[in-house]
């Protein structure tokens, strides 16, 4: 303990002169995923499990590589698979707003919308031309003919009849009209009135008659029309299927094995023949090309909407959908406006990513699919019901009173997988009841691994690989071993390497820029280290102008002399990827009270919770140290000096500790040490974070005021395997201009700070008088008695 770390303590280098090796142009690429062998194993079973329910969760820290390894494996698993179906929604003749869905074999959805664009071209020019021609003109003219003649001899008939009863049937204007006639010309009124009774009266009944027989005749010249136009149609029908059967059978017969083309072959050869007309251009479509005139809207009803055709090189489909939201997951239905008026059709059903993944993979990133609304849900409905239901949300609102589309429901086959981060994926877990049903393979991906030597040679391949992937210059045993301790630093532990694939490959491509710069054929621990110094430095303003405010004494620290009540803590800021320390002035006040410890962080609310929780602990601590067998009768307070937002974390829990003793003794400390380390109830100073940055922070003002070497950093000996220290701290350690020392209890840290014997404990819990503990003591005990005298006072 009195003796400061060694500089091999301080950073614990990596040593690759047993490897055999002098770059990475002797190391084999390794393209396996490396430290993720869970991971991996839960992946594996994902996609090989054939039963519901077995979706995919992936979780891990930004840059492990969640997706590229996500990615390398699917499509590999793809590659294998088996090809999926069209998917195709076809015009419901019955019912036009429920469009119905067509399966067909991969490729074929692609040939049938093909066939029956051609189909449509081809009718428009048979139809019209077979229609024209002279054998349908004769024909239809033959049936004029026919149903004249007898209308005509049906009159014909009549009016001979009338005539031999002395009545002629005249045809007006208005109709017909019967008259009785005289010597061949029709009598005028007059003349029939001259008539005798008895003949005016037979004539009148013979009218009469005739009368009766022209009415039924004249009723049933509409139902000869009829038959006569029934007749037309059913010529106009037999012409009709003269053209469309000889197609529609060539496309039945290529299609036959296939029920529901079949089916809908059915129903477009009926719709043809009853809708013949459609193919009668007007003379402004006349004019138009051909193949615009069959892709009009009223032909479209004749076509498939290709929803999915997987026209790729075979195997199951994997989808990344970036932009989850609900219409990009399920589909939408569009809309096209005719003079101020929304319609759709079934070809204007849009397919979503779960139709396109239908028969292979989805790969969702989490947290986009939850900040889209309803995507969720749609989600989970989809997964749940196991078809592809297509909604739109203005139905799901209930704010539209509109008639749309109902598209019929497409059968889902798909395994999701979603990316996103622990936090998120327990959340799910404990408020979603369905998450659990709908996903369950959660696949954890590491942040490291250990550093040994099978695991180093691995690394050392996936670097290589990195390498030769991005076509950077080649590394050196030097610079290998720089990357390789960089990795442990990130890990905050030397016995650990970072399997952050993002910062690593960052680092390996601005190491070969600078090797590049300054025309190196590789890249050796210089362009590192260099690498490392220009990512600092260009996120390090903040931080410069932290240290510019402690060298002008803004912010008070001192590095030299003692003081009583006040001593140095470390904090590590975190600003993006950006982390950095520096030192923190913590003072404290004590005298006797009523046993009340006043965290003044925690009283303004700039206390986290985990401050306030050291803060109680050392509280304890003094209780059962100094006063067991009497009241703690002491009033202190503890604050952090100039802070003026969140405090938290218990790491500097054990200096608050001394400074608070320090204020209780009257004893001061040692200003040029700076600590770090938290303190449980038992006096034992626990490990904490960040610790190589707090050490920098702290020697970096040292640095800039004048190392002497009086300063240092008192560090928990748990957090000594962590050490990987800048170069220059390291150096400064071994010419004795600066010291780290490791301590695992109270005692020894006050050692340290106090320059002073601690002092260590008689059976009686008592401690020697002259020490620091002792002082501690008798202090308090003499408080106790105080209060006890006015206590009794006051009860007299």
């Amino acid at each position: 303990m009195d003796t400061p770390l060694t500089p091999e303590q301080l950073r614990h280098s990596c040593d690759l002169s047993a490897f055999g090796i002098s770059s990475t142009a002797d190391i084999t690429p390794d393209y396996s995923a490396l430290g993720q062998t869970r991971a991996m194993d839960a992946i594996q079973f994902a996609i090989g499990m054939e039963h519901q329910g077995y979706n995919l969760f992936v979780s891990g820290s930004t840059g492990v590589g969640k997706r590229e390894l996500v990615s390398r494996i699917i499509s590999a698993e793809s590659a294998s698979g088996e090809a999926p179906s069209d998917c195709c929604y076809i015009h419901n003749f019955e019912r036009p707003n429920q469009p119905c869905v067509l399966i067909l074999p991969q490729g074929t959805g692609h040939r049938l919308h093909m066939d029956l664009r051609k189909l449509i071209e081809i009718l428009m020019v048979r139809i019209p031309a077979q229609f024209k021609s002279d054998e349908y003109r004769n024909q239809l003219q033959a049936l004029n003919d026919e149903f004249q003649q007898r209308e005509e001899m049906s009159f014909k008939a009549l009016g001979k009849k009338a005539h031999e009863l002395g009545i002629t049937l005249l045809r007006t204007p208005g109709g017909y009209t019967l008259g009785p006639i005289r010597d061949g010309k029709l009598m005028t009124p007059d003349e029939f009135k001259q008539l005798p009774e008895e003949e005016r009266e037979q004539i009148k009944r013979a009218i009469d008659t005739l009368n009766e027989e022209l009415t039924e005749l004249i009723h049933e010249v509409p139902k000869m029309h009829q038959e006569h136009q029934s007749r037309i149609r059913e010529l106009e029908q037999e012409t009709t299927r003269g053209v469309i059967d000889p197609a529609l059978n060539n496309l039945r017969q290529t299609y036959g094995g296939h029920a529901g083309v079949l089916d809908f072959l059915d129903t477009i050869h009926q719709d043809l023949i009853e809708n013949v007309d459609d193919f009668f251009p007007s003379e402004e479509e006349e004019r138009a090309p051909l193949h615009k005139r069959a892709r009009s809207a009223k032909f479209r009803r004749y076509q498939v909407n290709m929803l999915v055709s997987q026209n790729h090189n075979g195997g199951a489909p994997v989808v990344f959908e970036d932009i989850p939201s609900y219409q990009n997951l399920i589909g939408r239905i569009e809309y096209e406006a005719h003079f101020g008026t929304l319609t759709t059709d079934f070809s204007l059903i849009q397919p979503g990513a779960l139709h396109r993944a239908n028969g292979g993979y989805l790969v969702v990133d989490a947290q986009k699919l939850l900040t889209f609304p309803f995507a969720w849900e749609g989600l989970k409905r989809a997964l749940r019901n196991r078809e592809l239901r297509i909604d739109p949300l203005e139905k799901i609102y209930g704010v539209s009173g509109t008639r749309s589309l109902e598209p019929e429901p497409v059968p889902l086959d798909v395994r999701v997988i979603l990316i996103g981060d622990r936090r998120l994926y327990y959340l799910l877990k404990q408020y979603d009841p369905e998450f659990t049903t709908l996903f369950k393979v959660y696949a954890d991906f590491a942040e490291g691994f250990d550093r040994d030597r099978a695991n180093l040679e691995n690394y050392l391949g996936l670097i290589t690989m990195l390498i030769r992937e991005e076509g950077l210059a080649h590394f050196d045993l030097s610079a290998l071993e720089a990357v390789v301790e960089h990795s442990s630093r990130q890990m905050d532990d030397s016995q650990k390497l970072s399997l952050n694939r993002g910062q690593l490959i960052d680092l390996l491509r601005e190491s070969s820029f600078w090797a590049l710069r300054q025309g190196a054929s590789q890249a050796s621990r210089e362009h590192v280290h260099k690498a490392i110094v220009q990512q600092r430095y260009r996120s390090s303003q903040f931080s410069e102008l932290l240290q510019e405010q402690i060298e002008r004494g803004t912010l008070m620290i001192s590095t030299s002399g003692m003081a009583i009540g006040q001593a140095n803590g470390l904090a590590v800021y975190q600003l993006g990827d950006q982390r950095f320390g520096k030192p923190n002035r913590i003072s404290a006040t004590a005298r006797m009270g009523s046993g009340r410890m006043l965290d003044i962080e925690r009283e303004t609310k700039l206390g986290g919770p985990v401050h306030s929780k050291g803060v109680m602990i050392l509280a304890a601590c003094i209780g059962s140290r100094y006063a067991r067998n009497q009241p703690l009768s002491l009033n202190a307070s503890l604050v952090f000096e100039q802070s003026y937002g969140p405090v938290d974390g218990d790491s500097a829990s054990a200096v608050e500790l001394c400074v608070l003793l320090s204020a209780i003794c009257g004893l001061p400390l040692k200003q040029s040490f700076a600590v770090t380390g938290s303190i449980n109830q038992q006096g034992e100073v626990q490990a904490i974070g960040g610790v190589n940055e707090k050490i920098e922070g702290f020697f970096e003002l040292c640095e800039a005021r004048g190392l002497d070497g009086s300063h240092g950093v008192i560090i928990p000996a748990a957090n000594v395997p962590h050490l990987i220290l800048d170069p220059s701290v390291v150096d400064a350690c071994r010419e004795g201009r600066f010291a780290i020392h490791a301590v695992s209890t109270l005692d020894q840290l006050i050692k340290l700070l106090f320059d002073r014997d601690a002092g260590r404990a008689d059976s009686d819990g008592r401690y020697p008088p002259s020490t620091v503990n002792g002082m501690v003591q008798l202090q308090l005990a003499d408080w106790a008695e105080q209060a006890r005298k006015l206590n009794g006072k006051g009860d007299d």
